[in-house]
């Protein structure tokens, strides 16, 4: 019975975990749609891709909030009660006709996920430490990259029997709250409060905690790149197939989930692969941008996906190796916010980019060069010695 609950408990993080992925690519496939529906609404050019990106701004804005809330009030009650606010905010669209209105649904679906990811995510460095604790972060980015193209594929299918059919995708958080309600334990400070001397680790610093955040912010731009361009690389080659489309999109969920799965088998500190994981995904983003054939475009994806698959749980990791207990909450939130935030920006970014080096493909080269600049940069990290990692609580 207890490795049943063991197993269900894990389940639930990750499927929660997953919510915020649901948001950020379900609607993605019918963005045409919306814009056909409330094109003659003034403001809509601006208003409608807001519908997909807006959730993603209120996480980066509110986690930090989020994180000191949960510290304070407990996680489990939170959680059970976002993921419900989640499932109204989430499918509100399905009988709002205003544009504006959907738009603040959005909004306040992303307050609900800053609670959620945050709650999630703080719970697994509740229930477990060490390498145990890694493990199960670096399942976390498998299930969000695995559940992003599964979304992305569902949102589609769904939404050619109506821009407003993928919506109902969100009730899912009616049906995970009172599962979690029933089956995620409540974890008391008391029960936590040997955690960290058995780590061996120490608390981290408030300075320590931002120069990640402020790193994370530019690892979210580069870990969403990727994924949200595939399609207009591939038709900057002159392919217009959706299912050659497809096909990339799969090689780069596959690299991804592979970057995953290396980093749950691998020991050390993941602050020392940070260089090298840089390293990769910049090359990957150079071979993009000097694309002129398929093949080398497929190349540069995977190469770029599979350092991805890499960087989310290290930095990860690395942030919640120092966090304690009593401050877990808002160093999860902290953190989670920057790497939204990145999420946010990486569209901008690109822009920017695009209109000095005159195309898509060249900036995304130029954001190559700058991931081997940040490679540069972090390579003092390598000389920090590796210490023995506890085999964690399972």
């Amino acid at each position: 019975m207890p490795e049943t609950r063991g197993g269900l408990r894990v389940a639930l993080l990750m499927a929660g975990s997953s919510l915020p992925v649901l948001a950020a690519v379900l609607l993605a496939p019918g963005l045409p749609d919306l814009q056909d529906r409330f094109g003659t609404v003034p403001g809509a050019g601006t208003l409608v891709p807001l519908i997909l990106t807006v959730p993603a701004l209120a996480v980066a804005l509110l986690a930090p909030l989020a994180g000191v809330v949960i510290d304070r009030l407990g996680r489990k009650p939170l959680l059970v009660v976002a993921t419900v606010l989640y499932a109204v905010f989430g499918t509100a669209p399905l009988w709002l006709d205003s544009l504006r209105a959907i738009v603040i649904s959005r909004a306040l679906l992303g307050v609900a996920e800053a609670v959620v990811i945050t709650c999630c995510t703080t719970l697994i460095g509740d229930y477990w430490t060490g390498r145990v604790r890694d493990r199960y972060l670096a399942l976390q980015a498998v299930c969000a990259t695995v559940s992003a193209t599964a979304f992305f594929v569902l949102g589609g299918t769904m939404g050619a029997s109506g821009w407003r059919s993928p919506f109902q995708l969100y009730a899912v958080g009616l049906l995970l709250a009172p599962a979690m309600a029933v089956f995620l334990p409540a974890r008391r400070p008391g029960a936590a409060a040997d955690e960290e001397p058995a780590a061996g680790r120490r608390p981290s610093s408030t300075g320590r905690l931002l120069g990640i955040s402020v790193l994370s912010v530019f690892g979210g731009l580069v870990f969403y790149t990727v994924p949200a361009e595939t399609a207009y690389l591939v038709n900057g080659l002159g392919v217009q197939s959706s299912g050659i489309i497809g096909l990339v999109t799969a090689i780069a969920s596959a690299a991804s989930v592979t970057g995953s799965v290396i980093f749950a088998s691998m020991v050390g500190r993941p602050e020392r692969r940070l260089p090298v994981i840089f390293l990769l995904c910049g090359a990957g983003f150079v071979a993009i941008g000097l694309a002129h054939d398929f093949a080398v475009l497929i190349l540069g994806t995977f190469l770029n996906c599979l350092g991805t698959g890499l960087l989310l749980p290290s930095l990860l990791t690395w942030a919640m190796s120092g966090l304690e207990y009593r401050n877990r909450g808002r160093g999860t939130g902290l953190w989670t916010a920057s790497f939204f935030l990145g999420q946010f920006l990486g569209p901008l970014v690109l822009t920017f980019l695009e209109s000095r080096t005159g195309g898509l493909a060249a900036a995304v080269g130029s954001l190559g060069l700058a991931s081997a600049a940040v490679a540069v940069m972090l390579l003092p990290l390598l000389r920090r010695p590796r210490p023995a990692q506890q085999p964690g609580r399972p």
